[in-house]
C-alpha cells in the first residue's frame, strides 16, 4: 500500500463519512463503538476504514489490547480529520447567519478575559462590524487543547510552562502582546495594609484564596516563596475567577494576588493592595493560533491586536 502524496487524488477518493469514521473511531476505541455512534454495520465500517488507508497508502490504526489504537501517522491523520470538520461547522455557522457573519472564535483564561479581551473586541469590531466574537473562557489547558481540535482559532492567554502532550507535537505560533502584573492584595484594615514593605516569609503566615493550581499565577507566586526560602502555603479557597477571588478577599477570607488590570477595573471595595518585596514577576501574555492552514479571521485578530502583519 504505497503512502500518497498527492493531494488531489485524496481528495477524489476521501468523503466527510471516512473523516467521521476517523474521529469516532479514536473516541471510541473500536468498530463496534463508532458503528454506534454513527449509525453504520460494522461491515460497513470495516470497508470504509480500508478505503481511507488505501487513499493514504499506509495503516492508520492498529489492533491491541485496548482495541483499535492510531499509528503515529493514524494520529496526523485524525486531528486533521478533526480540523476539517471543526471548520465545516465553522463556515456553516458563518453562512447560515442573515447576511453572512465573520465569526471568530477565541479562547482566553479568565483573567485575561476579564481584564484585556473587552480593549481587544472594542479593536475588533471597528475593523469588522458584522463581526461575532465566540469567547471560550476557560483554563489554559483546556483552551489549548481546544485550539488543537479545532473549536477555537485563537488564544489570547499567558504562556503555559509545559505544553500538554497533544500540544506539544502541533504547529502553533506564539506572538507576545505585553507583560501583565499581578498585586497581592488584602482585606481592608489588615494588619499589614499600612506597612512599608511586607515580605514574604509574613505572607507565608497568612490563610491564602489562590488561583487554581496549574495557573500562570500560582506558579509564579510558589516559585518567589521558594526563592525567598519560604514553604508556598496551602490555601484555604482555590477560584479559577480574578473577580471571585477580589470579592472572597472583600469579605475577609484571606489573602490573593490578583492581575493590576483586573484590581483597576472592578470596582471592588473593601480590598487594599499589599506592599510585597519583592514583587511577583510579571507574567507573559500573548496570541497564539495554528500556523496552518493560514486563517483571514486570525488576521484580522493580529490586526486588532497591534500586531505586524504576517510577510
Amino acid at each position: 500500500m504505497p503512502a500518497s502524496n498527492d493531494p488531489h487524488r485524496l481528495l477524489a477518493r476521501l468523503r466527510f463519512r471516512h473523516l467521521q469514521l476517523l474521529v469516532a473511531l479514536k473516541e471510541g476505541g473500536s468498530l463496534r463503538a463508532a458503528a454506534g455512534v454513527l449509525n453504520f454495520t460494522q461491515p460497513a465500517l470495516s470497508k470504509a476504514l480500508g478505503e481511507v488507508e488505501s487513499a493514504f497508502g499506509f495503516a492508520l490504526f492498529v489492533r491491541s489490547a485496548r482495541g483499535l489504537v492510531p499509528t503515529p501517522r493514524g494520529d496526523v491523520v485524525v486531528r486533521g480529520a478533526a480540523l476539517l470538520m471543526a471548520e465545516l461547522a465553522h463556515v456553516q455557522a458563518e453562512a447560515a447567519s442573515e447576511g453572512g457573519i465573520t465569526l471568530l472564535r477565541i479562547g482566553a483564561p479568565p483573567f485575561v478575559a476579564q481584564g484585556y479581551v473587552p480593549q481587544a473586541m472594542a479593536a475588533l469590531t471597528r475593523l469588522e462590524p458584522r463581526l461575532r466574537v465566540e469567547l471560550m473562557e476557560e483554563r489554559v489547558p483546556m483552551i489549548l487543547r481546544a485550539l488543537v481540535e479545532g473549536r477555537v482559532d485563537a488564544l489570547i492567554t499567558s504562556f503555559p510552562a509545559a505544553l500538554p502532550a497533544e500540544v506539544e507535537a502541533q504547529s502553533l505560533r506564539h506572538e507576545k502582546l505585553f507583560d501583565a502584573d499581578f498585586d497581592v492584595i488584602a482585606p481592608a484594615g489588615h494588619p499589614l495594609a499600612k506597612a512599608r514593605r511586607v515580605s514574604w516569609q509574613q505572607l507565608a503566615q497568612e490563610r491564602w484564596i489562590m488561583p487554581s493550581r496549574i495557573s500562570m499565577v500560582q506558579r509564579m507566586m510558589e516559585e518567589v516563596f521558594r526563592r525567598e526560602g519560604v514553604m508556598p502555603p496551602v490555601p484555604v479557597i482555590e477560584s479559577t475567577s480574578p473577580v471571585t477571588n477580589l470579592r472572597l478577599v472583600a469579605a475577609g477570607l484571606g489573602v490573593s494576588a490578583v492581575p493590576r488590570a483586573t484590581l483597576a477595573s472592578v470596582g471592588v471595595e473593601g480590598v487594599c493592595r499589599l506592599r510585597v518585596q519583592p514583587a511577583i514577576p510579571a507574567g507573559p501574555v500573548g496570541l497564539i493560533y495554528r500556523a496552518q492552514p493560514v486563517q483571514p479571521r486570525v488576521a484580522l485578530l493580529r490586526q486588532a491586536l497591534g500586531l505586524a502583519p504576517d510577510r
